[in-house]
């Protein structure tokens, strides 16, 4: 199935089809030869290539691809928990479950313009409200622009009759040609938890982030700034921003964060679905509201975005 939206035909394009499991798939596509995919298993996306036809998105060879489990790679959905930071399953449900498309979603203030997108929806099952007792509408739309740029937005609301709290996060594979020439920039001056010294705080000394050995960190208030992911030897640069992961309320706290993740060598081999030497060509850069959840009363809705661009970098 086929669907074009405003302006010329070789602008947006959107094919509606299934993988092998027979599970939706969305394909994404713009007149310069840039794509992506989105699942309707979490609304996952991928893979995002762009013009050059370069996947920037890592999926491990040792993916396990069933309809029971989240596949390792590509952007997923964590809601409403990040990791185990809680009493779900490990990055929440939101991932694990069959999404539909929402065929008349409310507008967003920001029109998608010559973006090709899809709008996707999930609300929770009877099972689901057994163990997270919370009724919520979980919108994602996926855009690619004619520039190859990849924008996700993901609205929250509330349709319960009293609030609820949760945490969310784009966590977001990126395919690098060797993690030893990686360089992760915009992450300067910033407090850093460091989940490989149990949470100790620490202050970011360096102007870019490099990678020696196991990472897993998550950085605290960076705001709406930008976050760089630089490949030496590809020549290319993947700029992260994220908008709307603060806190809602009356406070307007800002608590976005970005979680930094490379398993290295001996981690690496512990991951059933991950190869030993799959570490070298990857980081998780991910935007994350996850230091203080977000709570919202009834009638209430959060929005989060994440605005993905690649430059070709010397």
């Amino acid at each position: 199935m086929n669907h074009s939206g405003a302006g010329s035909d070789d602008i947006r394009a959107v094919e509606i089809t299934k993988d092998r499991n027979g599970i939706g798939l969305v394909v994404l596509r713009n007149h310069r030869g840039a794509s992506a995919r989105v699942s309707l298993h979490g609304g996952q996306v991928l893979s995002w290539k762009w013009e050059r036809g370069e996947e920037l998105l890592f999926t491990s060879s040792k993916a396990i691809i069933s309809p029971l489990k989240p596949l390792r790679g590509g952007i997923a959905i964590c809601f409403p928990q990040f990791r185990n930071r809680g009493s779900l399953e490990h990055h929440g449900f939101a991932r694990n479950k069959i999404w539909v498309i929402d065929q008349n979603p409310p507008p967003l203030p920001t029109d998608s313009g010559e973006k090709a997108h899809i709008d996707l929806l999930l609300k929770p099952t009877e099972d689901d409200l057994k163990i997270w007792p919370h009724s919520f509408e979980l919108r994602l739309r996926v855009s690619l622009a004619g520039n190859g740029y990849l924008t996700l937005i993901s609205r929250v609301r509330n349709v319960n009759s009293k609030p609820f709290s949760f945490s969310f996060a784009y966590h977001t594979y990126y395919s690098v040609s060797d993690i030893s020439e990686v360089r992760v920039e915009g992450l300067e001056t910033l407090d850093y938890l460091d989940n490989l010294h149990n949470q100790e705080r620490f202050t970011e000394q360096g102007d870019a982030l490099t990678f020696e050995s196991e990472v897993d960190r998550v950085y605290l208030d960076s705001g709406g700034s930008g976050v760089a992911v630089l490949d030496h030897e590809k020549k290319q640069t993947i700029v992260i921003r994220k908008e709307g992961l603060p806190d809602v309320g009356e406070t307007n706290q800002v608590w976005c964060c970005i979680v930094v993740w490379n398993p290295w060598e001996k981690k690496s081999k512990a991951i059933v679905d991950l190869g030993d030497e799959e570490y070298k060509q990857m980081v998780c850069v991910d935007g994350a509201a996850i230091e203080k959840p977000i709570t919202l009363k009834p009638g209430e809705e959060w929005t989060g975005r994440l605005d993905l661009s690649v430059v070709p970098s010397t």
